[in-house]
């Protein structure tokens, strides 16, 4: 069953002193722009949720897509850890500092609105969008003041105020943790939670019930090349591109490469171990020499299952992985010293997830197309990819920036780079 029309009509998304915000109330903006139609290409919760933001803002919305959230083939956005996170996230750090400063303030827009949006909407149910507030647990096997990143990080997190913040060496103990896992420093935090197979699910009714249309189709190759032809086909005036690992054909950008990732899912129901109501986390540990970087994610997905990660594999785009895989071992192994009994805990239907995070060089893109067209025009695609393990967490902050964007290029205002710490560094000399 699908949430009410007018339900979602209630809720929109409008920008407020350079912010998006949800609201609620009747949308000022609707059909505003009903004459100019927007194509979007891609399909996970990035496109999806520049989607909504588009069409509140009034403009007409496609989105095209190959695939779409199903339980049977789950898109990457399903396969998501999907725990908000203060970036960089556990799974991997930043490599460029502008980027990273952005993904800070885009953090913070998507954590209100997750946070507005399943105070006024419920999460369960066949209709509910399954987010869930819950306590995130970060663990250390070393005092934080020994490592400048983490620290920086944490204190990043209490400056800026996110809920339930405090940090406390003794919560292992207080969280029963088992001793084997060596915890020695710790802080928490209130986090959303998303169920991704809800989300996703929810997400896509809400682009319908506001008027997008949902294509499903394959666009293929370099979209700078067909550009006209795309806009022509689609009656559309401007493209976002939000294609994930795509965008290495669709943007021409040889930088993006793939993280595998995968989840092992098993039952949570407090009958094998303790029922996990928190999300018990190690970040990534650069300096292990296992490959995996010792990351623990251990995160209730919904009511009756509990997700157990994690792995970050660069450049490695097989999805072959299964329980018995080495990385499957060492990572189940890792997860069941956190939690006692989790050695003894039920598998899923389908215990196996994984998928290919879409990375870039110097990380997240949220910019226009900076190549002209073969006519030398400037181009009308807004590009937004490369976020990573990172696409719930900064969803609602680099839509906002793409509609920003698309209001820049409807002025004719010619289309400025972000510039990298290396090209920052290199003007400085």
């Amino acid at each position: 069953m699908a949430a009410s029309t007018s339900q979602l009509d209630n809720i929109y998304l409008a920008k407020q002193n350079g912010e998006l915000v949800l609201q609620q109330g009747e949308n000022p903006n609707k059909g505003a722009h009903a004459d100019e139609r927007i194509l979007i290409v891609g399909g996970g919760v990035t496109g999806l949720t520049n989607a909504w933001a588009l069409l509140d803002a009034g403009y007409s919305v496609t989105v095209v897509s190959d695939r779409w959230a199903s339980l049977e083939n789950r898109i990457t956005s399903q396969i998501a850890g999907a725990l908000w996170e203060w970036p960089p996230a556990v799974c991997g750090r930043h490599t460029d500092v502008i980027s990273l400063r952005l993904s800070k303030t885009w953090c913070q827009t998507s954590y209100r609105a997750f946070q507005h949006l399943q105070e006024i909407l419920p999460a369960n149910g066949e209709s509910g969008h399954g987010i869930r507030l819950r306590t995130a647990n970060f663990f250390f096997d070393k005092p934080l003041e020994t490592n400048a990143e983490e620290l920086e990080k944490m204190q990043e997190i209490e400056e800026a105020k996110i809920p339930g913040f405090e940090r406390d060496p003794l919560l292992a103990t207080k969280k029963a943790v088992s001793q084997e896992a060596g915890i020695v420093d710790a802080y928490k935090h209130i986090s959303p939670v998303i169920d991704t197979d809800a989300y996703m699910f929810w997400l896509r009714n809400l682009v319908a019930a506001k008027g997008g249309k949902l294509v499903t189709e394959r666009i293929s190759g370099d979209l700078l090349e067909h550009e006209d032809e795309l806009l022509a086909a689609y009656d559309a005036h401007y493209i976002i591109n939000a294609t994930g690992l795509g965008a290495f054909e669709a943007a021409g950008d040889k930088t993006v490469y793939p993280l595998r990732g995968a989840l092992i899912r098993v039952v949570n129901d407090g009958t094998k171990f303790p029922k996990v109501t928190e999300a018990l986390v190690v970040a990534n540990d650069y300096s292990k020499r296992d490959d995996d970087g010792g990351i623990v994610f251990i995160v209730p997905r919904n009511d009756q299952t509990l997700i157990l990660g994690g792995i970050a594999q660069a450049n490695e785009a097989n999805l072959d992985l299964t329980l018995d895989s080495p990385e499957m071992r060492r990572m189940r192994i890792r997860c069941n010293k956190f939690v006692p009994g989790l050695a003894d805990a039920q598998l899923d239907a389908e215990p196996v997830v994984q998928g290919l995070r879409p990375v870039r060089g110097e990380n997240v893109r949220v910019e226009r197309e900076l190549r002209t067209k073969k006519d030398g025009s400037l181009s009308r695609i807004v590009h937004s990819y490369g976020q990573g393990g990172s696409g719930f967490t900064l969803s609602f902050g680099c839509a906002g920036d793409v509609l920003s964007l698309v209001e820049e290029a409807k002025a004719g205002i010619a289309p400025t780079p972000i510039k990298s710490e290396h090209a920052l560094a290199a003007e400085a000399h």
